[in-house]
């Protein structure tokens, strides 16, 4: 009887649609056959023939969860869960013991029970977090599993990845999520017949899922909570009820990097709007601010460099908003840092500088420091010659004196070589003077 719709009135007394519909076996499950096709790792895992850790990445809404429930379920471990949002390492040590004890019962005559432990957003947690996983991990006290949106190969340290199964999950599609909310019309555990779901609507319910199966049950949730018990939903409620249009941002796959791909490249070529539409959906769809502001620091000297030296100021005052106050005001400073960069002339002479210098270190030329640069603050340098015949700038009027600073095999060699855009031309100016002057 649990398992029948509680009397209209009562719901709130229920676990969420999306819960209730969580599937109970791998035939429920929709839009991941690659992974559980007969013999696919994933099938292995769950049916208990092949017991490995895995990491599971990929969008919200298509499965995560259920997968590591099922895999517990299906091989009769006891099941652990932990949010990387919530838990820290003594929360992780807390459950490996719990799991160690499980395993020690065999000695005292029970039966032991490995434990499947599950960590949701485990790409948060820090690598001192992860580190904590991984004696346990290696000696099979628990099964993990972890849960990303993110790519695991940047955001899980190595050793986890090398003793897990990675296993990228896609975005539902259409059919998937026609399924699912099919289903949940339907089903006892959902709203067991007692509304309709009008062609118009369940269309619309599909689309605003953008591959998020959770997020259509919720909706769909929400809409037969609106017309009650035998009523229709239709687009008109729908509608009604969903007061937020779904961005389409995947932010574990391609779609992640191509939205931050063409965010800074739209600054690069000096778009605002477009940039600002970028950050727009980087925002909406729930990126953390601080990634982006850390792009913004980085493009600042990277794009803009010293053709606006204030680019790197307004950047790095955005991200200090960003830990000083947080969203949703810490998207005001985000978009005035993207408009302060993509408005501002553009330089990659910084960058372009400082890899050069680095390839030339990389290929070996870094000759000696020449003797009159060398440290002279101890005793016996002046013997050895260092720091002997160094010219103090400052004693000069203009601050400025012939002088070797290279290596002798890099004099003449010119890194920076300013663009002529925004205050560089003054640079490039004032650089030829001082070139002069200081290679006599």
């Amino acid at each position: 009887m649990e398992d029948r719709p509680a009397p209209h009135g009562h719901e709130d007394v229920r676990p969420p649609l999306a819960v209730r519909m969580r599937p109970a076996s791998l035939d429920e499950v929709v839009g991941q056959d690659h992974l559980l096709a007969p013999g696919a790792p994933l099938r292995r895992l769950v049916e208990g023939a092949a017991p490995a850790s895995v990491l599971l990445h990929g969008p919200p809404g298509t499965g995560k969860t259920t997968l590591a429930r099922l895999i517990s379920q299906a091989t009769g471990r006891s099941f652990e869960a932990l949010s990387a949002l919530s838990a820290g390492v003594k929360e992780v040590r807390g459950v490996i013991e719990v799991a160690r004890r499980r395993l020690a019962a065999a000695s005292a005559g029970g039966r032991p029970t490995q434990t499947v432990l599950f960590i949701d957003e485990i790409h948060r947690f820090s690598r001192t977090q992860q580190d904590a996983l991984l004696g346990a991990v290696e000696d099979r006290v628990v099964l993990l599993v972890g849960a990303t949106t993110e790519n695991p190969s940047f955001s899980v340290v190595a050793p986890l990845l090398s003793r897990s199964l990675v296993l990228g999950l896609h975005a539902l599609d259409d059919e998937a999520v026609g399924t699912l909310l099919d289903r949940a019309v339907a089903d006892e555990r959902g709203l067991g017949g007692a509304v309709t779901l009008s062609d118009e609507a369940r269309e619309h319910l599909v689309r605003l899922a953008a591959g998020d199966g959770r997020r259509s049950l919720t909706a769909l949730e929400a809409a037969a909570d609106a017309v009650h018990d035998h009523g229709e939903i239709t687009l008109a409620v729908v509608e009604q009820v969903v007061d937020e249009v779904a961005v389409r941002y995947d932010r574990a796959g391609d779609q992640h990097y191509d939205v931050v791909s063409a965010f800074i490249k739209s600054i690069r070529g000096s778009d605002p709007d477009a940039a600002l539409h970028y950050l727009a959906r980087m925002i909406v769809a729930g990126e953390d601010p601080r990634f982006i502001a850390r792009r913004l620091v980085v493009h600042a000297s990277e794009d803009v460099g010293l053709a606006d030296p204030t680019a790197l100021q307004a950047a790095t005052a955005a991200a200090q908003a960003v830990q000083l106050i947080g969203l949703p005001e810490c998207r005001i400073a985000l978009a005035q840092a993207t408009i302060h960069l993509a408005t501002a002339p553009k330089s990659n002479a910084v960058i372009a500088a400082i890899d050069a210098a680095m390839s030339d270190v990389r290929s070996g030329a870094a000759g000696p420091v020449p003797p009159h640069l060398r440290d002279g603050h101890y005793a016996g340098a002046q013997k050895l010659g260092n720091a002997v015949g160094y010219r103090y700038p400052h004693d000069d009027r203009a601050a400025v004196v012939a002088q070797q600073y290279p290596p002798d095999e890099l004099v003449g060699r010119d890194y920076y070589e300013p663009s002529g855009r925004g205050e560089e031309r003054a640079i490039a100016e004032r650089l030829a003077r001082l070139r002069d002057v200081v290679r006599g």
